[in-house]
Order: C-alpha cells, then sequence, then structure tokens
C-alpha cells in the first residue's frame, strides 16, 4: 500500500479487499448471511476512495456486532443499542472520520431503537447498515422486532402477537435522508447500494435482508433466491416507472385514494405507473413504497427509496459553535470553579487546573459522597462473597475508586 491516488483534494491509499482483512477468525455460523455482507464491504472499501486509518466500525451486541473485528480499521464493540449514539459522538468530535454503525434488528431497533431514531432524524454522518433475519440468533432463537405475527419462537411458544417493525418506514418516519434496502443474496446489488449510502452526506439507512440458517433458515427465500427474484424483488430506479417481472410486466400504481398496489401493467398503461423519485423532499411517495409489502410472500421494493439534502448534524454544530466564538471569543476554564446542579438538586463543584482539566476532586453539598462511597463498598464485598475476588483486591480496587473522585460535605 505504497502507491497513492488524488482524489476529491485529499490523498488516500491504494488498497486491496485483502487489505481490509484482520487476523482474527471470522466466526459466524457456517451459511450465516453475514459472511455475504462482510464480503461485500470488504470489495467495495478500496472503490470508496478512503483510508483504514481514517475509517471506523461501530456495533453493539449481537451476531452482526462481530463486523468490527473482521475489518482491519478503527473500530468499536459498544453495549447493546448504543452504537449510533456512540456514532454521534464521534462525528461531532472527528468529522474527517468514515464512520459505519452495524447491528441486527434486535439491536438497532429494540434497546437501540431510540438512539437509531434520534441519529436518523438529527442527520449525523453516518453510514447504518442493519441485518435483518427477523430473530435474535446470538441469544439462540427469540423473537425479533421485526419477527412476523404468530412467529414460534422460545420467547413465543403459542406465536407472536407484536405487529412487526418495517426497518425502512420508521426510517423514513424519523426523516432520515438516505433509506435503502437490498439483500445478502446479491453481492453485487449489496456493493452498489451501499456505495450510495456512503457518498450521501448525512445519515444513510440500509437494511439488509440476511439470511439466519441456524434460527431462521429460509425467512427470505421467497423474495431473494434467483428464481424468485425476478418476480417478487421490485428493483427501484430514479426517475423511471417502477416495473418488474418478466418483461416488466409488473408495476406499481398510486390509486385515488393514496394507496400504492402492485398491477399488470397491460391492464393500466405505463403512463398510470408510480414514477420513482428519490430524490423527493416530501417522504410520503418513499413510505407508500416501504409499507407496499407486509409479508414475505409480497413483492418487496429494494434499492433506494430516499436520498434528499438536508444539513448535517455535526457540521450545523460546528458552525454554531464558530457564531459563539465570534461573539464571546474562545472559551477558557483554566482556573477557574464551575459549580453546576445535578440531576438530585445537588449543587457540585468542578475546579479546572491551569491546564483546563478537570481537578479530581469534587464538593457536593449533600451526603451524596458518603452514600456513593458506601454503596460502592457494599458491591464490591457482595461481589467478593459470590467470587474469587479476594479482599486484597477489594481494597485496592476501592481505593483506586476513592482516590480518583473524593467526596467532601461542605
Amino acid at each position: 500500500m505504497t502507491d497513492v491516488v488524488q482524489e476529491h483534494d485529499h490523498t488516500a491509499p491504494v488498497s486491496t479487499p485483502a487489505d481490509w482483512k484482520t487476523d482474527q477468525e471470522v466466526r459466524w455460523c457456517p451459511g450465516c448471511g453475514d459472511y455475504s455482507i462482510l464480503t461485500a464491504v470488504r470489495q467495495l472499501m478500496p472503490d470508496l476512495g478512503v483510508s483504514r486509518e481514517n475509517t471506523v466500525f461501530i456495533s453493539g451486541i449481537g451476531c452482526a456486532a462481530r463486523f468490527p473485528y473482521y475489518m482491519n480499521t478503527y473500530g468499536m464493540h459498544g453495549i447493546h443499542g448504543r452504537a449510533p449514539a456512540i456514532a454521534t459522538g464521534l462525528a461531532m468530535a472527528r468529522p474527517d472520520l468514515d464512520i459505519w454503525v452495524v447491528g441486527g434488528d434486535g439491536d438497532l431497533l429494540s434497546i437501540g431503537g431510540n438512539h437509531l431514531l434520534h441519529a436518523l432524524r438529527r442527520n449525523v454522518n453516518v453510514t447504518m447498515l442493519l441485518f435483518n433475519n427477523m430473530i435474535y440468533g446470538l441469544t439462540k432463537g427469540q423473537y425479533s422486532p421485526t419477527s412476523e405475527l404468530g412467529k414460534v419462537t422460545k420467547s413465543t411458544p403459542f406465536g407472536s402477537i407484536d405487529a412487526p417493525f418495517n426497518p425502512l418506514s420508521v426510517a423514513i418516519g424519523a426523516g432520515a435522508t438516505f433509506v435503502a434496502r437490498t439483500h445478502d443474496m446479491d453481492r453485487q446489488h449489496m456493493i452498489k447500494t451501499l456505495k450510495r449510502a456512503h457518498d450521501h452526506k448525512g445519515a444513510g439507512f440500509v437494511e439488509i435482508l440476511q439470511n439466519c440458517n441456524v434460527f431462521n433458515d429460509g425467512a427470505w427465500e421467497t423474495l431473494t433466491t434467483r428464481q424468485n427474484r425476478e418476480t417478487m424483488l421490485i428493483d427501484l430506479e430514479h426517475g423511471k416507472p417502477v416495473r418488474f417481472g418478466p418483461d416488466g410486466a409488473m408495476g406499481v400504481v398510486v390509486g385515488t385514494d393514496g394507496q400504492a398496489r402492485v398491477v399488470d401493467v397491460a391492464d393500466v398503461g405505463e403512463d398510470a405507473l408510480l414514477v420513482h423519485d428519490e430524490a423527493r423532499p416530501e417522504p410520503g411517495l418513499a413510505f407508500l413504497l416501504a409499507q407496499l409489502s407486509h409479508a414475505v410472500d409480497q413483492p418487496t421494493p429494494v434499492g433506494v427509496l430516499r436520498a434528499v439534502s438536508a444539513p448535517e448534524y455535526a457540521e450545523a454544530a460546528r458552525e454554531q459553535l464558530a457564531t459563539a466564538q465570534e461573539r464571546s471569543g474562545p472559551g477558557d476554564l483554566r482556573g477557574k470553579l464551575v459549580t453546576a446542579t445535578d440531576p438530585l438538586g445537588h449543587s457540585v463543584r468542578i475546579r479546572y487546573d491551569e491546564r483546563g482539566n478537570a481537578c479530581s476532586k469534587i464538593r457536593a453539598s449533600s451526603v451524596c459522597g458518603i452514600v456513593v462511597g458506601r454503596i460502592i463498598l457494599f458491591l464490591m464485598r457482595f461481589r467478593s462473597s459470590r467470587s474469587s475476588m479476594s479482599r486484597w483486591t477489594q481494597r485496592r480496587t476501592f481505593a483506586s475508586v476513592a482516590s480518583a473522585t473524593t467526596f467532601e460535605i461542605e
């Protein structure tokens, strides 16, 4: 990787898919759709003109969350559902980085649903990949937020009664500026779709229909197998009538009732078909397309549903900061004592040293410090009574906590 190419006024090293591999053994179940997605991403990266040291993959918990281990970039394996929040902070602090979020339907739509919505509505400059296999795989086969009604699993022995999320509808409803869908059985379609998402300025959201061959095998085969794609997948193209099937015999129209439905083109004529407009500012038509299919036995749109321009969050925040500094000058915390109020209404004072770093001593106008200290000590003793933690280790750990933060009563 010694050659250098010039792109967009910056230098990016020439790389191959092999350069993006790590020395880690890929540990998904044999036949898992995640392998196909990983291969597609590795093949895509050299074409993006980005460097490995400026690329970050962030994940939460689940099978998909292993992804950062297998990409030879910076990465973070976070906690359940928090990948969008971590990525938001990183995008704010380091706008020069190329940031990806990877998660499953459970990770991003269940405990991570709140964080996903806010990252999308803020239009944070992050590319988000949601692997949708309609099941919790890592925890061995419980129903997920996208599992169909009636789904029998270990956690729903009588069948799920939860109406499933439609990931694209959720994203469009949150105001996402780029929304697309692809699947793990068509690598070239994945690469094309992921590149579009990456090149979009702002939050790019891609749902990837992915097979879990152990706990939900064949969940998408009515759509994604080679013999079914022509009649079941509606590949959207910007500016063209929405057609699919053999010789484009089927199409999509929007009726006078405002509903989108599948029709025979011969019955309505091509002029009656919906012309796809991914750049339409108003999201109604994109939402109609997202809602066109409610089950795996119905024709389902793939490709880019929505791609519009909007202010990017970190950039807008930097502009506000610059404006504030022009008015009041740059902030300087050196040698200052800052008083704030915690959520319980206690007065907290933090002193900064001459280098602008927060000092270790915190003075609280309550017995909060003593209470917290005693809680920590109790938890340490409780843990030591149930594990092999020695009293010496317990005292050392508590001493470290106490030395790091000192609570005093005023």
